[in-house]
């Protein structure tokens, strides 16, 4: 059940975050994934009442964080009044029960804390289907140990989405529900297939918009093509996919593609859950990496962007990095380069040098040629028609002249019958 919990009263919370010399850089807990854990918290409606960061040298096989230290945990969520402590690590079961026992308030993890706004955020059917899917892969072996948080399903952060019935239900039903959910899904994705080979077949490029979470992709997508999406300074603002044409130049019209924000420890269940969604950006024939200029931890924020798209976008696929916000910060602390463009979604500056880039960049990744196919090869054009833009076909004694616009695969494939190239 979805609640719309910034209308009722503000959850209050403690974020506690362990830091073991065992864990590798995507599990430990560290002075600046606090606070994104509290810009999160902020987000999805709460208000932080205290931070505590443990340092150990691995986790306490019972309570995580060692019970003297969950002792004063509770000491502090009594003392501020807080109703839920809020973990930076993913916990297991068993963490979750023996601290919700010593604590003795709703203890979640920062996964769950992201499933919860993405749970609000989630406006179209897909978004809400792709939503549900990863909080049941995330809650169906946590069904034994959710203790407090089991029994106030449907009431604050950390509890939104199924509830309290679908929960109590065996590990089958639930078995169950994930396999409609993944056909459901799978049909989207047989839906966007379809749309897919069509824009292949009008040979329209698609340009991935991707980013750290609150970079300014929406914004920058209005500046562009208008769409009209409420784009606010709060992570995860916008959830679902959007697409629009923008036409970059008198030669060059683009399929332009939002994508959902990327974040540090993005829980796997959403990875996959939103594979329908991400999966543009193994088809995209560009990307556009909008970076936070002003953003104090971009380095790190850009290295994990890059990490994801290493792993959803095909090889090669170029990226044109796109500094936003830039009006914010001097000229000297963006790098230079030929894939890298500074702009201000919000004030339009250097859209119009944004447009220049991201023709520069497809043209080099398109080729514009005119070939020169013998009619042993007549198959060739039909190739050429599903796969490229074909501008003219012309039958003459010598063989089929063809003037068409195609990728690098296919301009290496026809090298042989190139007789000019534009």
């Amino acid at each position: 059940m979805e609640k719309n919990f910034e209308k009722t009263i503000q959850e209050r919370a403690v974020l506690v975050g362990l830091n073991a010399d065992c864990f590798s850089a995507d599990q430990t807990a560290t002075e600046t994934s606090m606070e994104e854990l509290e810009a999160l918290l902020e987000t999805a409606g709460g208000f932080c009442t205290g931070k505590v960061l443990q340092n150990r040298h691995t986790p306490d096989a019972h309570c995580f964080i060692g019970e003297g230290k969950a002792l004063e945990v509770k000491m502090l969520v009594e003392a501020t009044g807080s109703t839920m402590v809020i973990f930076d690590n993913e916990l297991s079961p068993g963490n979750i029960r023996a601290l919700e026992e010593i604590i003795g308030v709703t203890v979640i993890d920062r996964s769950a804390l992201i499933l919860d706004i993405f749970a609000q955020r989630a406006k179209t059917k897909e978004g809400r289907l792709q939503v549900e899917l990863a909080q049941y892969q995330y809650l169906l072996p946590r069904l034994s140990g959710m203790g407090k948080s089991l029994s106030r399903q449907g009431g604050g952060i950390g509890t939104r989405g199924p509830g309290e019935t679908k929960l109590e239900s065996d590990r089958r039903h639930i078995r169950d529900r994930i396999n409609r959910l993944r056909e459901e899904l799978e049909a989207v994705r047989k839906v966007r297939g379809v749309q897919r080979e069509r824009r292949m077949k009008n040979a329209i490029p698609v340009v991935a918009i991707v980013g750290y979470t609150n970079a300014g992709k929406s914004t920058l997508l209005n500046q562009l093509t208008g769409a009209g999406i409420p784009a606010n300074n709060r992570l995860f603002d916008t959830l679902d996919t959007t697409s629009r044409q923008l036409s970059v130049s008198d030669n060059l019209d683009v399929i332009l593609s939002d994508t959902v924000g990327f974040i540090a420890k993005l829980p796997h269940h959403l990875v996959e859950a939103f594979q329908a969604t991400l999966e543009e950006l193994e088809y995209a024939d560009m990307l556009l990496h909008v970076i936070d200029a002003s953003d104090e931890n971009r380095e790190d924020h850009i290295a994990v962007v890059e990490k994801l798209i290493g792993k959803l976008a095909k090889p090669g696929t170029p990226v044109l990095r796109v500094y936003n916000k830039a009006d914010l910060v001097s000229p000297e602390e963006i790098p230079l380069g030929e894939d890298v463009v500074a702009v201000s979604a919000k004030t339009g500056g250097n859209m119009d040098g944004l447009l220049r880039a991201i023709e520069s960049t497809l043209n080099h990744a398109r080729h514009h040629v005119t070939l020169l196919l013998p009619y042993a090869q007549g198959g060739l054009v039909e190739t050429l028609h599903d796969g490229a833009q074909v501008l003219r076909v012309e039958y003459t004694g010598e063989g089929i002249a063809v003037e068409t616009i195609v990728d690098e695969i296919l301009y290496g494939r026809l090298r042989d019958y190139i007789v000019e190239e534009c």
